[in-house]
């Protein structure tokens, strides 16, 4: 009696099991394509600016927004807690009145002595976490957002 229950449970659960399988649609993504299909490399796009000082500083979208930088990266050095290309330009005080800004004062602890220049807070040090460099490409998606700084 045990030996046909446990079978008629065994063929019930093959049956249950090839129904479900017949039943099955193959996994896509919400592209489109098949899950299984490999994703194609991005275009290599060049940056607007290419010597940094050239090209127009990028309008902020909204109040808050990190400065974006209008040049390429290239050729500037690696950025570290010790080595920062970015401040020869953008901390020193030989460039005032050229078109590039200052490192704000957020980033910036005032200097043991007097009159010298203030220092740059370590918190701070990688730029490119939140200053990034721009590229003309066309939106992957629709964008209605409409830039609005002054708000």
């Amino acid at each position: 009696m045990k030996i046909t229950l446990i079978r008629s449970l065994l063929s019930l659960l093959c049956l249950a099991l090839s129904a479900c399988a017949g039943t099955s649609m193959p996994v896509n993504s919400l592209r489109g394509s098949a899950a299984a299909t490999a994703d194609q490399a991005p275009l290599v796009l060049s940056y607007g600016g290419r010597k940094p000082g050239q090209f127009a500083l990028i309008e902020r979208s909204f109040k808050g927004q990190p400065p974006l930088i209008p040049h390429t990266l290239e050729g500037i050095g690696e950025i570290t807690g010790s080595e920062n290309d970015c401040l020869d330009c953008h901390i020193s005080e030989d460039f005032r009145g050229k078109k590039m800004p200052r490192v704000g004062q957020s980033h910036l602890l005032a200097s043991a002595s007097a009159g010298a220049e203030p220092e740059l807070n370590m918190q701070r040090w990688q730029c490119n976490s939140c200053h990034v460099p721009q590229v003309e490409a066309m939106p992957l998606v629709e964008n209605l957002f409409q830039p609005d700084a002054a708000r």
